[in-house]
Protein backbone atom coordinates (compact mmCIF):
# COMPACT_ATOMS: atom_id res chain seq x y z
CA UNK A 1 0.00 0.00 0.00
CA UNK A 2 1.16 3.32 -0.80
CA UNK A 3 0.59 4.72 2.95
CA UNK A 4 2.62 2.22 4.03
CA UNK A 5 5.49 2.95 1.79
CA UNK A 6 5.50 6.11 2.64
CA UNK A 7 5.16 5.97 6.45
CA UNK A 8 8.46 4.22 5.99
CA UNK A 9 10.17 7.54 4.94
CA UNK A 10 10.14 6.65 0.82
CA UNK A 11 11.48 9.01 -1.90
CA UNK A 12 10.07 9.67 -5.01
CA UNK A 13 11.99 9.18 -8.24
CA UNK A 14 11.25 11.29 -11.14
CA UNK A 15 14.12 10.07 -14.16
CA UNK A 16 17.54 10.74 -11.75
CA UNK A 17 16.25 12.83 -9.52
CA UNK A 18 15.52 11.65 -5.84
CA UNK A 19 12.49 13.63 -4.03
CA UNK A 20 12.80 13.81 -0.80
CA UNK A 21 9.19 13.01 -0.27
CA UNK A 22 6.58 12.31 -3.23
CA UNK A 23 4.33 15.29 -1.94
CA UNK A 24 4.37 18.13 -4.89
CA UNK A 25 3.01 21.60 -5.44
CA UNK A 26 0.81 21.67 -8.35
CA UNK A 27 1.60 24.39 -10.96
CA UNK A 28 -1.18 27.25 -10.92
CA UNK A 29 -1.01 30.33 -13.14
CA UNK A 30 -0.72 33.16 -10.56
CA UNK A 31 0.91 31.68 -7.40
CA UNK A 32 3.23 29.69 -7.83
CA UNK A 33 5.83 31.92 -8.86
CA UNK A 34 9.37 31.56 -7.42
CA UNK A 35 8.93 33.07 -3.91
CA UNK A 36 5.75 30.48 -3.49
CA UNK A 37 7.73 27.57 -4.37
CA UNK A 38 10.61 28.14 -2.05
CA UNK A 39 8.51 28.86 0.55
CA UNK A 40 6.20 25.51 0.30
CA UNK A 41 9.83 23.58 -0.56
CA UNK A 42 10.78 25.13 3.03
CA UNK A 43 7.74 23.76 4.41
CA UNK A 44 8.48 20.07 3.47
CA UNK A 45 7.37 19.70 -0.59
CA UNK A 46 9.83 17.42 -2.29
CA UNK A 47 9.39 19.25 -5.49
CA UNK A 48 7.36 22.48 -6.82
CA UNK A 49 6.15 22.66 -10.84
CA UNK A 50 6.02 26.64 -11.98
CA UNK A 51 3.17 28.62 -13.38
CA UNK A 52 2.66 27.00 -17.13
CA UNK A 53 4.72 28.88 -19.60
CA UNK A 54 3.97 29.50 -23.33
CA UNK A 55 5.52 27.88 -25.89
CA UNK A 56 4.57 30.59 -28.20
CA UNK A 57 8.46 32.15 -28.55
CA UNK A 58 6.68 35.68 -29.08
CA UNK A 59 5.79 35.55 -25.88
CA UNK A 60 9.05 34.85 -24.22
CA UNK A 61 10.78 38.30 -23.87
CA UNK A 62 7.63 39.57 -22.02
CA UNK A 63 7.98 40.64 -18.33
CA UNK A 64 5.64 37.66 -17.07
CA UNK A 65 7.58 35.59 -19.09
CA UNK A 66 10.86 36.13 -18.15
CA UNK A 67 9.69 35.99 -14.29
CA UNK A 68 8.63 32.69 -14.68
CA UNK A 69 11.87 31.65 -16.05
CA UNK A 70 13.53 33.02 -13.08
CA UNK A 71 14.83 29.99 -10.89
CA UNK A 72 17.22 32.04 -9.05
CA UNK A 73 18.52 30.21 -5.60
CA UNK A 74 15.55 27.46 -6.02
CA UNK A 75 16.07 24.32 -4.72
CA UNK A 76 16.23 21.39 -7.07
CA UNK A 77 15.15 19.90 -9.16
CA UNK A 78 13.28 22.87 -10.93
CA UNK A 79 10.18 22.10 -12.74
CA UNK A 80 9.37 23.89 -15.27
CA UNK A 81 5.69 23.68 -16.80
CA UNK A 82 5.06 24.34 -20.16
CA UNK A 83 1.69 24.37 -22.39
CA UNK A 84 1.00 24.84 -25.93
CA UNK A 85 -0.51 22.58 -29.14
CA UNK A 86 1.97 22.83 -31.32
CA UNK A 87 4.39 19.79 -30.92
CA UNK A 88 7.13 21.88 -32.73
CA UNK A 89 6.89 25.03 -30.59
CA UNK A 90 6.27 22.55 -27.48
CA UNK A 91 9.60 20.89 -28.56
CA UNK A 92 11.23 23.92 -28.72
CA UNK A 93 10.07 25.36 -25.74
CA UNK A 94 11.11 22.44 -23.85
CA UNK A 95 14.78 23.27 -25.15
CA UNK A 96 14.46 26.86 -24.22
CA UNK A 97 13.73 26.25 -20.31
CA UNK A 98 16.10 23.65 -20.12
CA UNK A 99 18.78 26.02 -21.46
CA UNK A 100 17.85 28.34 -18.57
CA UNK A 101 17.89 26.22 -16.17
CA UNK A 102 14.83 23.45 -15.97
CA UNK A 103 15.73 20.14 -14.58
CA UNK A 104 12.40 18.50 -15.54
CA UNK A 105 10.03 19.20 -18.09
CA UNK A 106 6.03 19.19 -17.54
CA UNK A 107 3.47 19.50 -19.97
CA UNK A 108 0.29 21.14 -19.46
CA UNK A 109 -2.65 18.95 -20.95
CA UNK A 110 -4.94 19.60 -17.24
CA UNK A 111 -5.54 23.80 -17.76
CA UNK A 112 -9.45 24.04 -17.89
CA UNK A 113 -8.84 28.17 -18.34
CA UNK A 114 -10.90 29.15 -21.41
CA UNK A 115 -7.91 31.40 -22.62
CA UNK A 116 -5.87 27.74 -22.79
CA UNK A 117 -8.29 25.64 -24.06
CA UNK A 118 -9.44 27.73 -26.43
CA UNK A 119 -6.02 27.41 -28.17
CA UNK A 120 -6.48 23.77 -28.41
CA UNK A 121 -4.07 23.47 -25.50
CA UNK A 122 -3.97 22.09 -21.65
CA UNK A 123 -7.04 20.49 -21.26
CA UNK A 124 -8.53 20.49 -24.67
CA UNK A 125 -6.07 18.60 -25.84
CA UNK A 126 -7.33 15.00 -24.54
CA UNK A 127 -9.45 15.26 -27.36
CA UNK A 128 -7.08 14.40 -29.40
CA UNK A 129 -5.31 11.36 -28.43
CA UNK A 130 -3.03 11.77 -32.06
CA UNK A 131 -1.79 15.14 -30.78
CA UNK A 132 -0.76 13.69 -27.67
CA UNK A 133 0.89 10.95 -28.52
CA UNK A 134 2.87 13.75 -31.09
CA UNK A 135 3.36 16.85 -28.60
CA UNK A 136 4.66 13.94 -26.15
CA UNK A 137 6.97 12.69 -28.64
CA UNK A 138 8.23 15.78 -29.72
CA UNK A 139 9.08 17.17 -26.67
CA UNK A 140 10.85 13.58 -25.04
CA UNK A 141 12.65 13.78 -28.02
CA UNK A 142 14.20 17.43 -27.68
CA UNK A 143 15.43 17.47 -24.42
CA UNK A 144 17.94 15.04 -22.36
CA UNK A 145 15.96 15.76 -19.04
CA UNK A 146 12.95 13.87 -17.89
CA UNK A 147 9.54 14.97 -19.28
CA UNK A 148 6.40 14.27 -16.93
CA UNK A 149 2.72 15.01 -18.29
CA UNK A 150 -0.28 16.69 -15.88
CA UNK A 151 -3.47 15.70 -17.40
CA UNK A 152 -7.55 15.22 -15.90
CA UNK A 153 -9.31 12.29 -16.44
CA UNK A 154 -11.04 13.25 -19.87
CA UNK A 155 -12.48 16.26 -21.31
CA UNK A 156 -16.04 15.28 -19.58
CA UNK A 157 -17.97 12.65 -17.26
CA UNK A 158 -18.65 10.67 -20.45
CA UNK A 159 -15.10 10.87 -21.74
CA UNK A 160 -12.81 9.97 -19.31
CA UNK A 161 -9.29 8.67 -21.43
CA UNK A 162 -7.20 9.12 -18.79
CA UNK A 163 -5.58 5.84 -18.89
CA UNK A 164 -5.52 5.98 -22.50
CA UNK A 165 -3.73 9.11 -22.17
CA UNK A 166 -1.67 7.27 -19.35
CA UNK A 167 -0.63 4.72 -21.95
CA UNK A 168 0.35 6.77 -24.79
CA UNK A 169 2.55 9.28 -21.91
CA UNK A 170 4.46 6.17 -20.76
CA UNK A 171 5.22 4.90 -24.47
CA UNK A 172 6.60 8.37 -25.23
CA UNK A 173 8.57 8.11 -22.50
CA UNK A 174 7.46 9.99 -19.94
CA UNK A 175 9.06 10.00 -16.28
CA UNK A 176 5.90 10.80 -14.62
CA UNK A 177 2.18 11.48 -14.89
CA UNK A 178 -0.15 14.02 -12.28
CA UNK A 179 -3.96 13.28 -12.31
CA UNK A 180 -6.42 15.87 -11.64
CA UNK A 181 -9.34 13.65 -10.53
CA UNK A 182 -11.65 16.34 -12.29
CA UNK A 183 -12.74 16.36 -16.14
CA UNK A 184 -12.27 19.42 -18.11
CA UNK A 185 -15.65 20.25 -18.11
CA UNK A 186 -15.91 19.96 -14.47
CA UNK A 187 -13.38 22.66 -13.69
CA UNK A 188 -13.05 23.01 -10.35
CA UNK A 189 -16.61 22.50 -9.39
CA UNK A 190 -17.99 19.42 -7.21
CA UNK A 191 -15.76 17.03 -5.79
CA UNK A 192 -12.52 14.89 -7.14
CA UNK A 193 -13.35 11.65 -8.16
CA UNK A 194 -10.39 9.01 -7.39
CA UNK A 195 -11.12 5.85 -9.22
CA UNK A 196 -10.39 7.10 -12.75
CA UNK A 197 -7.06 7.79 -11.16
CA UNK A 198 -6.99 4.68 -9.22
CA UNK A 199 -7.73 3.25 -12.43
CA UNK A 200 -4.46 4.82 -14.63
CA UNK A 201 -2.49 3.49 -11.47
CA UNK A 202 -3.29 -0.36 -12.58
CA UNK A 203 -2.37 0.70 -16.10
CA UNK A 204 0.92 1.69 -15.92
CA UNK A 205 4.52 1.53 -14.18
CA UNK A 206 5.52 5.23 -14.37
CA UNK A 207 5.01 6.82 -11.30
CA UNK A 208 1.37 7.96 -11.06
CA UNK A 209 0.48 11.02 -8.94
CA UNK A 210 -2.30 12.22 -7.72
CA UNK A 211 -4.13 15.57 -7.12
CA UNK A 212 -7.36 17.20 -6.43
CA UNK A 213 -9.45 18.13 -3.04
CA UNK A 214 -6.23 16.87 -0.94
CA UNK A 215 -6.57 19.87 2.14
CA UNK A 216 -5.78 17.84 4.75
CA UNK A 217 -3.28 15.14 6.30
CA UNK A 218 -6.54 12.61 6.84
CA UNK A 219 -7.27 13.43 3.07
CA UNK A 220 -3.82 12.89 2.00
CA UNK A 221 -3.87 9.27 3.59
CA UNK A 222 -7.57 8.38 2.39
CA UNK A 223 -6.42 9.80 -1.71
CA UNK A 224 -3.20 7.50 -0.77
CA UNK A 225 -5.33 4.38 -0.09
CA UNK A 226 -7.73 5.03 -2.45
CA UNK A 227 -5.55 5.88 -5.35
CA UNK A 228 -2.47 3.49 -4.68
CA UNK A 229 -0.67 6.68 -6.32
CA UNK A 230 2.99 7.23 -5.76
CA UNK A 231 2.23 10.46 -5.20
CA UNK A 232 0.27 13.32 -3.90
CA UNK A 233 -0.05 17.18 -5.59
CA UNK A 234 -1.42 19.82 -3.58
CA UNK A 235 -2.54 23.27 -4.78
CA UNK A 236 -5.20 25.30 -3.79
CA UNK A 237 -4.99 23.72 -0.03
CA UNK A 238 -1.37 25.54 0.33
CA UNK A 239 -2.34 29.01 -0.93
CA UNK A 240 -2.24 30.94 2.48
CA UNK A 241 -1.03 27.70 4.38
CA UNK A 242 2.35 26.20 3.28
CA UNK A 243 2.69 24.51 5.86
CA UNK A 244 0.26 21.76 5.24
CA UNK A 245 2.96 19.82 3.89
CA UNK A 246 4.75 19.21 6.45
CA UNK A 247 1.65 18.69 8.27
CA UNK A 248 1.01 15.75 5.70
CA UNK A 249 4.39 14.42 5.82
CA UNK A 250 4.27 14.30 9.61
CA UNK A 251 1.08 12.80 9.98
CA UNK A 252 1.72 9.93 7.21
CA UNK A 253 4.84 9.12 8.97
CA UNK A 254 3.83 8.88 12.51
CA UNK A 255 -0.02 9.15 12.22
CA UNK A 256 -0.20 12.17 14.24
CA UNK A 257 -0.79 15.23 13.61
CA UNK A 258 1.57 18.41 14.36
CA UNK A 259 0.29 21.31 16.46
CA UNK A 260 -0.17 24.01 14.47
CA UNK A 261 2.05 27.06 13.89
CA UNK A 262 1.80 29.87 16.18
CA UNK A 263 1.03 33.30 15.25
CA UNK A 264 4.85 34.14 15.50
CA UNK A 265 6.04 31.73 13.11
CA UNK A 266 3.19 32.38 10.61
CA UNK A 267 4.06 35.88 11.03
CA UNK A 268 7.79 35.35 10.34
CA UNK A 269 6.64 33.04 7.03
CA UNK A 270 4.71 35.86 5.87
CA UNK A 271 6.65 38.82 6.32
CA UNK A 272 9.59 36.55 4.67
CA UNK A 273 7.51 35.62 2.01
CA UNK A 274 6.17 39.35 1.03
CA UNK A 275 10.06 40.51 1.00
CA UNK A 276 10.37 38.03 -1.86
CA UNK A 277 7.40 38.84 -3.73
CA UNK A 278 8.39 42.68 -3.43
CA UNK A 279 12.27 41.34 -4.36
CA UNK A 280 10.76 39.84 -7.90
CA UNK A 281 7.95 42.03 -8.57
CA UNK A 282 9.04 45.48 -7.66
CA UNK A 283 7.53 47.56 -5.43
CA UNK A 284 3.95 48.41 -7.20
CA UNK A 285 3.72 45.47 -8.76
CA UNK A 286 4.91 43.52 -5.55
CA UNK A 287 2.30 45.21 -3.63
CA UNK A 288 -0.75 43.87 -5.81
CA UNK A 289 0.62 40.26 -5.91
CA UNK A 290 1.36 40.33 -2.02
CA UNK A 291 -2.99 41.16 -1.46
CA UNK A 292 -4.39 37.88 -2.61
CA UNK A 293 -1.38 36.17 -0.48
CA UNK A 294 -2.19 38.21 2.55
CA UNK A 295 -5.83 37.55 2.06
CA UNK A 296 -5.28 33.45 1.55
CA UNK A 297 -3.14 33.92 4.92
CA UNK A 298 -5.96 35.75 7.38
CA UNK A 299 -9.06 34.48 5.76
CA UNK A 300 -10.94 32.59 8.40
CA UNK A 301 -9.21 34.94 11.15
CA UNK A 302 -11.20 37.94 13.55
CA UNK A 303 -11.38 40.90 11.77
CA UNK A 304 -9.96 39.17 8.60
CA UNK A 305 -12.59 40.77 5.76
CA UNK A 306 -12.63 44.30 7.18
CA UNK A 307 -8.72 44.12 7.18
CA UNK A 308 -8.51 43.01 3.60
CA UNK A 309 -10.34 45.80 2.47
CA UNK A 310 -7.81 48.30 4.00
CA UNK A 311 -5.20 46.25 2.51
CA UNK A 312 -6.20 46.48 -1.00
CA UNK A 313 -5.94 50.43 -0.97
CA UNK A 314 -2.71 50.22 0.25
CA UNK A 315 -0.05 50.84 -2.81
CA UNK A 316 3.37 50.71 -0.54
CA UNK A 317 4.79 47.97 0.52
CA UNK A 318 5.91 49.81 3.47
CA UNK A 319 2.17 50.09 4.59
CA UNK A 320 1.52 46.70 3.71
CA UNK A 321 4.29 44.84 6.37
CA UNK A 322 3.43 47.15 8.61
CA UNK A 323 -0.21 46.32 8.71
CA UNK A 324 0.51 42.65 8.86
CA UNK A 325 2.58 43.23 11.34
CA UNK A 326 0.14 44.84 13.33
CA UNK A 327 -2.83 42.67 12.35
CA UNK A 328 -0.57 40.06 13.37
CA UNK A 329 0.28 41.26 16.80
CA UNK A 330 -2.99 42.08 17.72
CA UNK A 331 -4.25 38.45 17.30
CA UNK A 332 -1.21 37.36 19.44
CA UNK A 333 -2.59 39.43 22.43
CA UNK A 334 -5.68 36.67 22.62
CA UNK A 335 -3.22 33.52 22.94
CA UNK A 336 -0.54 31.61 21.12
CA UNK A 337 -2.50 30.38 18.08
CA UNK A 338 -4.65 31.07 15.41
CA UNK A 339 -8.58 30.98 15.85
CA UNK A 340 -11.22 30.76 13.01
CA UNK A 341 -14.39 31.57 13.02
CA UNK A 342 -17.49 30.36 10.62
CA UNK A 343 -18.62 33.74 10.03
CA UNK A 344 -15.05 34.27 8.66
CA UNK A 345 -14.45 31.59 6.39
CA UNK A 346 -17.41 31.93 5.19
CA UNK A 347 -17.28 35.98 4.08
Amino acid sequence: MAVQIFSRGAEMQIGPHALRNNLIVAPMAGVTDRPFRQLCKAMGAGMAVSEMISSNAQLRDTVKSMRRSNHEGEADPISVQIAGADPGAMAEAARYNTDRGAQIIDINMGCPAKKVCNVAAGSALLQNEPLVGKILDAVVAAVNIPVTLKIRTGWSPHNRNAVRVAQIAQSAGVKALSVHGRTRACAFLGHAEYETIAEVKSRVAIPVIANGDIDSPEKAREVLRLTGADGLMIGRAAQGRPWIFREIQHYLINDKHLPPPDIAEIKELLVNHLHAVYELYGEQSGVRVARKHIGWYVKGLAGASLFRQSMNKMEMTHQQLNAVEAFLDGLATRGDRLTYSEEELAA
